[in-house]
């Protein structure tokens, strides 16, 4: 008989020890309690959260163990009692709990009646820490207030749609620059808004981006309701979801408008800077020949002057009257060189060398010693031969006013690739840092006051601009400078210059 009482105690102990086990492994905190809110059980969670030991809390009340303020707050003893009553369990809520020394805690609770035939013999507390998750909640709305804050308050338009290019957002910015409001465009092809022009390539664009491309930008004029067309600069990214997947893509687009209004009044101003400049150089260029020509004309009205006195002063007039009419015919070739004159093949070594010749004497005068390198077969260009014998010697003349004390001056000319390359180095005092950005600009000369109108290497530039090359210029004080023209052989002249 003692035999079978120890088994059965044997037993009731370990079945004792599986429910503490289990009740232990329970993830949330559990408290069984009686009817006179005497506490009967607590897991190890509870008493871990609320940092209490098990004989400090078995066998109190509740109102020992819970501040005043959280049952009072919570009624958490009134519902105990209810469940008793009613024998049906609460319904969920939010609770606040700061034991002594810990955070404040938030915990989801509910109250289970514990029943035995029909009778509510005790009621369980579940309550489930909550904390973590509800400030993820918090902060999870934060950011999307943030992100709506932008969303409605940016100035830059900003949509989204799904991956078939249907719209699904529109912000302000979207209405106010499109005329559209969000309900009018919800729903809506994202391409049926632009010209039919560039709906190929919107289309296109989205389809790269659900293929993977992680972003795009173009310029697309969006059509508003008004019928009117708003160039607008785009950037179109894919919108992933939480598997990386693109779900839909994200439009933002800025107005260009005020920026074209703003770069077209700093191109009007760069204008007039231009004009100020050359009205400057015109005006100072101009007057010393005009001043020659006036005191002649004066000295013509005396009729005593003599034959040959008056065919001096009538020299001094026509000579000032061309030299005014240079001075301007340069000015109208940089504005626009030669656009009338005719493009004809051209043998680039035979008209380097030609030019060569003409400022032999000048060079000699200054002890400049001119060198060259000029391939022996022809390098045929299409351009217009005078223009560029004139772009050519004002390089070298240039360059011999660089060497007053002399110097060397060497000019080389090859083919590379389908360019010519033509190099003028010289060994003369080189340009400063500060000039460098200026000596294409018209009028801009560092000569002195009489001695250069500054058109030279302008009408050289445009010269060469206007034959579809480039021109480059290294230099350094003290050490020379070397500019290098490139001028293409166009593919005709190209297979002519290798057949031959």
């Amino acid at each position: 008989m003692r035999s079978a009482e120890n088994k059965v105690e044997g037993s009731f102990d370990r079945y004792e020890k599986l429910y503490e086990m289990l009740l232990d492994a329970i993830p949330s905190s559990v408290l069984l309690i009686g009817r006179d809110t005497r506490i009967i059980t607590a897991n190890r969670n509870f008493l871990e959260k609320n940092r209490r030991s098990l004989s400090s809390t078995l066998g109190y009340r509740l109102e020992e163990v819970f501040p005043d303020i959280i049952l009072n707050q919570m009624n958490i003893i009134d519902q105990i009692r209810q469940v008793f009553e009613r024998n049906s369990p609460t319904k969920g809520q939010l609770m606040s709990y700061r034991a002594p020394g810990v955070p404040l805690r938030i915990y989801y609770y509910r109250i289970l009646p514990f029943s035995r035939k029909g009778t509510v013999e005790n009621v369980i507390l579940l309550m489930d820490d909550m904390t973590e998750q509800v400030r993820l909640s918090e902060e999870v709305r934060r950011v999307e207030l943030h992100l709506a804050s932008i969303f409605e308050s940016a100035s830059d338009i900003i949509l989204s749609t799904d991956t078939k290019g249907m719209i699904l957002s529109w912000n302000p910015a979207a209405e106010r620059v499109s005329g559209y409001r969000f309900e009018e465009v919800r729903d809506h092809r994202f391409v049926d808004y632009f010209p039919l022009d560039p709906r190929k390539e919107i289309e296109s664009v989205f389809l790269g981006l659900r293929g993977g491309e992680k972003s795009w930008m173009a310029e697309w004029d969006l059509i508003t309701k008004d019928g009117e067309s708003v160039h607008v600069s785009w950037v179109c990214s894919p919108m992933k979801d939480e598997n990386d997947q693109t779900a839909g893509i994200v439009a933002v687009g800025r107005d260009l408008s005020e920026r074209r209004k703003l770069e077209t009044q700093l191109l009007q101003s760069q204008k007039y800077a231009a004009l100020g400049v050359m009205a400057g150089g015109i005006a100072h260029e101009i007057r010393n020949p005009l001043a020659i020509c006036s005191s002649a004309a004066q000295f013509l009205k005396d009729e005593d002057i003599s034959p040959e006195f008056r065919m001096e002063c009538a020299e001094k007039i026509h000579a000032g009257i061309q030299r005014a009419s240079i001075i301007i015919e340069n000015l109208l070739r940089f504005a626009r060189p030669s656009a009338s004159s005719e493009f004809n093949d051209v043998t680039l070594s035979s008209l380097i060398q030609e030019t060569l010749i003409l400022i032999a004497n000048q060079a000699r005068i200054q002890q400049v010693e001119i060198s060259s390198h000029l391939p022996d077969d022809p390098l045929w260009i299409s351009g217009n031969a005078s223009l560029l014998q004139q772009a050519f010697l004002n390089l070298f003349l240039n360059g011999i006013k660089a060497m007053p004390d002399g110097g060397k001056l060497h000019v080389s000319v090859e083919k590379a690739g389908q360019e010519v390359v033509i190099s003028v180095a010289d060994t003369g005092h080189g340009i400063s840092k500060e000039d460098m950005d200026k000596i294409f600009d018209p009028f801009y000369t560092t000569a002195p006051v009489g001695k250069g109108t500054g058109l030279g290497l302008s009408i050289c530039y445009s010269i060469v601009k206007q034959h579809s090359g480039a021109i480059e210029v290294e230099s350094a004080e003290g050490k020379g400078s070397a500019f290098t023209v490139r001028l293409p052989i166009t593919q005709t002249l190209l297979s002519t210059a290798q057949e031959i």
